[in-house]
């Protein structure tokens, strides 16, 4: 069943991967095709009498590049999802491992080990700390706040590495 649970994250994980690789492209290419139609409507003839018109088109123009760029950057949030999909494939996938070799499975030394392989992989320090909270008794919804918590202090500093 563990590995069935991998099995499906993996494949919603690949799935939601090309669905937003074709989203980000599809907006890369719209931004370009408005860049150029408000450069063409710059290079029209009589632009005294046209140029209503063309203020209209590289304003619109202008915004419709903005809307696009604010929705790709919007597109990053797959990324953090897809890194948090990633890290809970791995945790189970070695759970699966170990409770799946009996010479292993009641050594608490495998277990220990087990929790830091887990925690090692953790980039973000929302994970970190929910899995510490997790190990230090918390229950499962003070960790989600501890993590909530830690994601909101991220993004106030407005810099995340991972």
């Amino acid at each position: 069943m563990l590995n069935l649970a991998v099995a499906q994250i993996d494949m919603a994980m690949r799935e939601g991967e090309e669905s937003i690789q074709t989203l980000s492209e599809s907006f890369t290419s719209m931004i370009a095709s408005v860049s150029t139609i408000a450069q063409t409507a710059g290079q029209l003839q009589c632009r005294d009498e046209n140029a209503g018109v063309i203020t209209i088109i590289e304003q619109e123009g202008a915004d419709v590049s903005a809307k696009m760029q604010a929705s790709i950057m919007a597109f990053q949030f797959y990324d953090k999802l897809s890194q948090r999909l990633s890290h809970v494939n791995h945790a189970l996938e070695a759970l699966g491992e170990l409770v799946g070799d009996q010479g292993r499975l009641y050594n608490p030394h495998e277990w220990t080990g087990l929790q830091g392989k887990i925690r090692a992989r953790y980039s973000m320090r929302e994970e970190q700390e929910m899995f510490d909270a997790l190990l230090s008794g918390a229950t499962i919804e003070q960790a989600l706040q501890i993590g909530i918590k830690a994601m909101h202090e991220a993004e106030d500093d407005d810099i995340e590495l991972f």
